[in-house]
């Protein structure tokens, strides 16, 4: 059974609801959580943005045999979006049926229920992205 630890869930919140990350100061290159040094440039500093709510779908993918504490949500899509400042995201994708998609669609985040812990009941929200509404 999948099990959510609290503090690490509340010491992410910001990331998981407001599409935060950390832009490395000397060569831009973006991080969904603050490293010690940037993965690219090695540089030491850091600076938080909030990243867009809209992107176009570069790939997709049905999970048919999900990982473990998620097989009750199985199947369902998960796909490459690449945001309108060039920041690529993987993300669950809702509200849409296989059929409908297209490459190059054009996407926006939502906030959405992720799953629930078995054992403590726990609700996880976050963000999936959906075809935007014209």
């Amino acid at each position: 059974m999948f099990r959510i630890k609290v503090p690490r869930f509340w010491r992410y919140r910001e990331f998981r609801y407001r599409l935060s990350a950390w832009k490395c100061i000397h060569c831009g290159e973006v991080h969904f959580f603050k490293p010690l040094v940037c993965r690219r440039c090695r540089y030491r500093e850091f600076s938080e943005v909030t990243l867009p709510y809209t992107g176009k779908l570069l790939a997709y993918t049905i999970v048919r045999s999900p990982p473990a504490g998620f097989e009750e949500y199985a199947p369902y899509i998960i796909g490459l979006i690449e945001l309108e400042d060039g920041t690529r995201i993987v993300s669950q994708l809702a509200d849409v049926d296989p059929e409908e998609l297209k490459i190059g669609m054009k996407m926006e985040a939502t906030f959405k229920r992720i799953r629930e812990d078995g054992v403590d009941k726990i609700i996880a929200y976050g963000y999936k992205f959906r075809p935007a509404i014209q």
